[in-house]
């Protein structure tokens, strides 16, 4: 082989050697760091859904990167309890968490109003809010006074009303009522007479089994079937009033995630849309059978009475006033939401509902 051939062969060979060898690893692993952060959960490992999310989230950037970020999720209590996840992230104990923002009520109302609060919106309705009315930006705001950043990471679609060892069928009846929920829902039953109490998941069911409790609110069909309360509290009320589209939230210390590279950010906040989408399909899917497994086992589904739904409905308005007249953010939060709200009801009440409310008929009629 001549000089001129060995050379030109060489080059080529060096080339494609070259090319191949950057062709092998993805760009965003050539230019971005090795990241590993701890994420705890609020929920525990058996909720496939709720908890299932962050694992979905954790999946989502470790194959994006190519394994260069990875997030290790940690179920609630391994590291803090489930109703700390948020104080961890804000505190940098981890970097970050997955939650319901309304766990921390108790701190300032405002952060209820990123998941979701009485007679306000469904799950289309609040992620339309979140991502195109502004809500993200608005939330965020008031998180990033608590050192969070946050975006949706998961929706469980409208819950049930709860599980009661005994029929209610009046506002009266609710009077004594000692019921786990929390947040602005037991405000506003507070008002009529309940007796809210705040338990953690794996503390209900033996609540109610010995009369500790007479009443709990959890979230739907599939995840209230693992728990059992059919078992112990045969009345099955829906809907939940306080929960028509709870936002899950994927949080994140201020100060970790304004310290990634700008397409890790990015990537974050892509995820946890999918993150968030990815939980309400999952939850769609799996309550119809768990529904009619929990019917057939000898749960007693009721719609709470139009009374009762009045009742709380005009409750939570004086409590929406009352907020709005001596907490800043929670105002400019909640109007924001209310003036959607006024619109988005109008909307729905046209197309989805006369084709929804058609289909189900045909349904209750046998014919799909």
């Amino acid at each position: 082989m001549d000089r001129r051939s060995f050379i030109k062969h060489a080059s080529i060979g060096g080339l494609g050697a070259a090319a191949a060898s950057a062709l092998a690893a993805p760009a965003i692993a050539q230019t971005n760091p090795k990241v590993t952060w701890r994420l705890t959960s609020s929920f525990p490992k058996s909720l496939d859904t709720i908890y299932g999310g962050a694992e979905v989230l954790s999946k989502y950037v470790s194959e994006a990167t190519d394994g260069n970020f990875q997030i290790q999720v940690f179920a609630a209590g391994e590291i803090v309890p489930g109703l700390q996840a948020a104080d961890a992230a804000a505190a940098g104990t981890v970097e970050a968490c997955h939650t319901v923002v309304y766990y921390y009520w108790g701190k300032d109302p405002t952060w209820a109003l990123g998941a979701a609060v009485p007679f306000a919106l469904n799950a289309r309705g609040m992620n339309a809010w979140h991502y195109h009315g502004g809500g993200i930006d608005l939330f965020n705001e008031f998180l990033g006074t608590q050192g969070l950043v946050g975006y949706p990471g998961g929706n469980t679609g409208v819950q049930m009303g709860g599980w009661f060892r005994k029929e209610i069928k009046t506002v009266a009846d609710m009077k004594g009522l000692k019921m786990r929920v929390g947040g602005f829902a037991g405000k506003v039953m507070e008002r009529l007479g309940v007796v809210p109490q705040q338990l953690a998941g794996g503390d209900i069911y033996p609540a109610l089994e010995k009369g500790t409790i007479d009443a709990a609110e959890w979230v739907g069909p599939y995840d209230d079937e693992k728990l059992g309360f059919y078992k112990v509290a045969p009345y099955y009320y829906y809907p939940g009033w306080w929960e028509g589209g709870p936002t899950v939230h994927a949080m994140f210390n201020k100060a970790a995630f304004d310290g990634l590279p700008k397409a890790y950010q990015s990537l974050l906040r892509t995820a946890c849309q999918a993150t968030d989408a990815n939980m309400l399909q999952k939850y769609d899917y799996l309550n119809p059978s768990a529904i009619k497994r929990l019917v057939a086992a000898g749960a007693k589904l009721s719609p709470f009475s139009p009374e009762i739904l009045s009742a709380c409905f005009d409750e939570s308005n004086k409590v929406y006033a009352e907020m709005e007249a001596s907490n800043a953010p929670f105002k400019k939060i909640w109007e924001s939401i209310k003036a959607f709200r006024a619109e988005y009801f109008l909307n729905a009440q046209i197309a989805e509902y006369n084709y929804d409310t058609f289909m189900m008929i045909q349904q209750r009629n046998g014919k799909i």
